[in-house]
């Protein structure tokens, strides 16, 4: 084994650049040209790779250190087979030789005549092929000489491509996506004065450069270089664009999973995106808890109504009526607003309401409560309506069935959803596979599932999956109300307060705990005389739990 000393290439006329960002960690291990870590000048976003292959022992930067050509960034151990000779690892340690951009004319050079002045990809370094990835000019834009163009972006670095001459751009030649090399037109520009070109050769492979030390060896070509300092590259912390603030690797992986990243909040230094930020939002929209701005203009506008065909919702100016207070919608009424309304719009509703009498239920609940005190669990009504819409929908399938085309899916699970009142709004968590627990147990995750939902600690994981919901306006009051149906189900239940009334028994009046019930289902699925049956084996469950034994 032999231990390798891994240090900062050629990165052109950059000094004291900041890390930004740790892609690999000690133990991991390596392969030649794979990224260690990203640094970050005003004028370029980069990645730094390893020369060598083997297992990271120790990384010799952190975040917010500054580095520069040969700053030692890492330690490999690597077996001896792959250690480089003598000679080669002198001559990895030198330092590449820049990739210069073109040389300005001399002084004493004539300045092209004026009009049409073809623009070209300038050297890069050793890139090919490399993606654009954003347009800043557009025809008939006037542009001034080193003004940015494109931004391009290999799997290293992105770097902007300045026009060499002043003027108005008459036409573009290339658009986002297209791949483009030394010497690719860009951009035609007329009406100006361009730049003298530099003397032949000035485009190829520049001369070498002497070594810092004062030698006139030079280093091999590398495989990769970075772009100089003539060719401004993108600053993500000053975009002249919309490029979003994220290293290529990171954007690149945002293109896989189609993820927009200017809709991604970054957590990184300077709100810098990282792969974990892309990875939480597509799980947050997956699950529904977030929605792309794509998304949300398919959907129809907010209250609008041009999206079904009818006449555009009154604008208002209430101040001239009286003082008014304006305040934003919060986050999570935004998200459940829109998917409330899409789903009221798209779902023919229909709700039954009905009593049923829990004077027996509620007696056996507060007993438990009583001999139950000492261990902390609290049962409500709720955990003995979940028990028995499980009871229900096992014998009614029908209601625990999703639409998928002209498809049913009849689900043989059962899970069911709870709605939760927090400060910041209605959420909705999910209690996994009810029918295999008993109603402490229940009681006991819903407390649980409550207290994160208040604290707005629950996870995608915690929202999803639900055949069934709840809505319980118990505590509050009310008789009845219709409760919309959280697609992709068809069925959902509201309860309301319940009260003590006047019940004939045959010979006289008794009184009984009667609990409101509404039941709204989906009418392309169940049709009412289902939903009766439902809601009435429902209540016989709740007069006497005895029959979830059955």
């Amino acid at each position: 084994m032999a231990i390798v000393e891994v240090k900062v290439p050629d990165i052109g006329d950059f000094k004291e650049v900041a890390v930004i960002e740790l892609l690999a960690k000690p133990g991991d291990t390596i392969k030649p040209e794979q990224s260690l870590l990203t640094v970050e000048s005003d004028k370029a976003s980069m990645e730094i790779p390893s020369s060598h292959g083997g297992v990271l022992k120790e990384l010799k930067v952190k975040i917010g250190d500054n580095v520069s050509e040969g700053s030692l960034i890492a330690v490999l151990e690597t077996s001896e087979a792959s250690a480089p000779a003598p000679a080669a690892a002198a001559a990895a340690a030198a330092p590449a030789p820049v990739a210069a951009a073109p040389a300005p004319a001399p002084a004493a050079a004539p300045a092209a005549a004026a009009g049409p002045i073809e623009v070209r990809v300038p050297d890069i370094g050793d890139f090919k092929d490399v993606a654009v990835i954003e347009v800043l000019v557009k025809p008939g834009d006037t542009v001034k000489v080193e003004q940015s163009l494109i931004t391009v972006e290999s799997d290293k670095a992105s770097m902007e491509i300045p026009s060499s001459a002043a003027g108005v751009v008459k036409e573009l030649k290339v658009k986002v996506g297209d791949k483009v090399n030394l010497g690719d037109l860009v951009a035609i520009v007329e009406g100006a004065v361009a730049v003298a070109p530099a003397p032949a050769g000035a485009m190829g492979s520049p001369p070498p450069q002497p070594s810092p030390s004062g030698g006139g060896s030079t280093a091999a070509t590398p495989e990769r270089q970075p772009p100089t300092a003539a060719l401004p590259a993108h600053e993500p912390s000053a975009p002249t664009g919309n490029l979003p603030h994220a290293s290529p690797s990171v954007r690149k992986f945002a293109r896989e999973l189609g993820v927009p990243l200017e809709e991604v909040k970054g957590s990184g230094p300077k709100g810098r995106i990282t792969q974990e930020d892309v990875q939480s939002f597509t799980k947050a929209v997956m699950s529904g808890a977030a929605q792309t701005k794509a998304a949300a203009a398919k959907a129809p506008a907010g209250g609008g109504g041009e999206a079904l065909g009818l006449i555009p919702w009154p604008k208002v100016d209430f101040a001239k009526f009286g003082p008014v207070e304006r305040k934003d919608l919060g986050r999570i009424k935004k998200i459940s607003g829109a998917n409330l309304h899409r789903n009221w719009v798209m779902i023919p509703h229909v709700t039954n309401h009905d009593d049923a009498d829990i004077t027996e239920l509620e007696a056996f609940r507060v007993s438990t409560n009583k001999e139950n005190e000492k261990s902390g669990v609290k049962v409500t009504m709720l955990a003995f309506l979940i028990k028995a819409c499980v009871a229900a929908l096992k014998k009614f399938p029908e209601f625990n069935s999703s639409l998928d085309g002209d498809q049913l899916v009849l689900k043989q699970y059962y899970h069911i959803a709870f709605a939760a009142d927090t400060p910041n709004g209605l959420v909705v968590p999910v209690i996994k596979d009810c029918d295999k627990k008993g109603v402490l147990q229940i009681s006991q995750e819903m407390a649980e599932l409550a207290r994160k939902a208040r604290d707005g600690k629950l996870s995608p994981a915690d929202m999803s999956g639900a055949c069934f919901t709840i809505s319980s306006l118990g505590g509050i009051g009310g008789r009845y109300f219709t409760p919309i149906i959280n697609a992709p189900e068809v069925a959902i239940l509201g309860v309301c307060k319940s009260q003590t009334e006047p019940a004939w028994d045959g010979k006289q009046f008794q009184p009984r705990l009667m609990l409101p019930l509404s039941l709204s289902w989906d009418h392309r699925v169940i049709d009412g005389a289902a939903a009766a049956r439902f809601n009435a084996y429902l209540g016989q469950i709740l007069a006497d739990f005895r029959r979830v034994l059955l």
